[in-house]
């Protein structure tokens, strides 16, 4: 072993150099094998949380959509399977804004109470024997918001939609950014300096048969602190990271909360629906000025297409105690959470204390030789 690189010494050596390489690829591979072992719970706490959230989100969306249709269903079946299919567009609108596509509150919530109009006019506003034609609904829709059917609860619901959404999209990709950060630093790449003092450390005993000593605390340290210099900067970083988090989801309760927007939703279509009910005469005098008289085809309306059986014994469940049991799930979450405040910082400390290092007062192998 003339030609060893890192593992040279004055004691007779049992290595060659191509064993010094796989050492080498060993010592590596064990750094990155105790580093994922670490990170372990604190990734299964932030990506099982991850998906239960994106779950209740889900199963939030659905209801608050069974809610609306039934609200039509109930009270305006006449136009409920034409306004089901609207209200299926819109939850549909809130699914992709919520899980981070790029859509704004304000659009899709103009959008549904836009589509809404010409089946509300064509049924409540100004019934006739026949339905109004696909141009003159055409006309409605575009004229929505300079007649202002539904008075401000269009505007009400943009402002209530924005508040509760945006902070619940925000902690969803809050998490999904978390789950980033552990994948990075559980994946590190090693400078030659560091794989060569890996080496050094590790596997060089062996090369002189001491194939059961451990290094030394002090000498640990300096190693693995010099290595995960790198990962010692995210430190202030995810502290900051874990204070926002706790910020946020205090922002996600109460009458913002997305349970209680979502789930009230239907009440502020029923309002709308009553205050165009109550307008209907007025409506259709700015109506005529703006689309003419209404041009109508023969009338096809079916009864109410939702079928409010599905799901509804597990949606019921869920819904009794939707909003305490997500306050809860939050702050349990951010409880355990807090736990992993200085991960990053004290991570060597912690990878030669429980794995890398000999015991107290066992000899030890100080790169050199092995002392008490």
């Amino acid at each position: 072993g003339v030609d060893l690189q890192v593992c040279t010494s004055k004691n007779p050596t049992c290595c060659t150099k191509k064993m010094e390489e796989r050492y080498q690829t060993a010592a590596k591979q064990d750094i990155q094998q105790v580093l994922q072992t670490s990170s372990a719970t604190l990734k299964f706490l932030v990506s099982h949380n991850a998906a239960a959230f994106q779950e209740t989100f889900e199963m939030l969306i659905r209801l608050a959509e069974n809610y609306t249709s039934t609200l039509f269903c109930n009270a305006y079946s006449n136009m409920a399977a034409e306004a089901t299919v609207h209200v299926q567009e819109f939850f549909t609108d809130v699914g992709l804004f919520l899980f981070g596509t790029d859509a704004s509150t304000e659009e899709f919530v103009n959008r549904f109470f836009d589509t809404l109009f010409p089946v509300v006019y064509n049924h409540v506003i100004n019934p006739g024997p026949t339905d109004i034609s696909v141009e003159y609904a055409e006309c409605l829709r575009a004229a929505r918001r300079d007649i202002r059917p539904f008075g401000n609860i269009p505007k009400k619901a943009i402002g209530q939609m924005g508040r509760s959404l945006l902070p619940s999209r925000t902690f969803l990709q809050a998490l999904n950014l978390g789950i980033e950060v552990i994948n990075t630093t559980d994946h590190l790449q090693f400078s030659r300096d560091c794989s060569r003092a890996l080496l050094r450390m590790q596997y060089c005993p062996h090369c002189q048969g001491l194939t059961l000593s451990k290094p030394c605390m002090g000498y640990c340290l300096n190693i693995i602190r010099g290595c995960l210099a790198d990962i010692a900067e995210v430190d202030l970083h995810w502290r900051g990271f874990i204070q926002s988090l706790e910020e946020l989801s205090g922002a996600l309760s109460g009458a913002h909360g997305i349970e209680h927007v979502l789930l009230n939703f239907h009440s502020l279509v029923r309002d709308a629906l009553v205050q165009a009910r109550i307008n209907g005469p007025e409506l259709s005098e700015q109506v005529n000025k703006i689309c003419g008289p209404p041009v109508r085809k023969p009338k096809q309306s079916p009864g109410c297409s939702f079928d409010q059986n599905k799901d509804n014994k597990r949606l019921k469940m869920f819904s009794r105690d939707s909003e305490e049991t997500l306050t809860n799930r939050r702050k349990e979450f951010i409880s355990h959470l807090r736990l992993y405040r200085a991960f990053y910082g004290g991570l060597a400390d912690r990878l030669c204390g429980n794995e890398l290092a000999a015991a107290e007062g066992l000899p030890c192998w100080d790169g050199e030789d092995v002392v008490r």
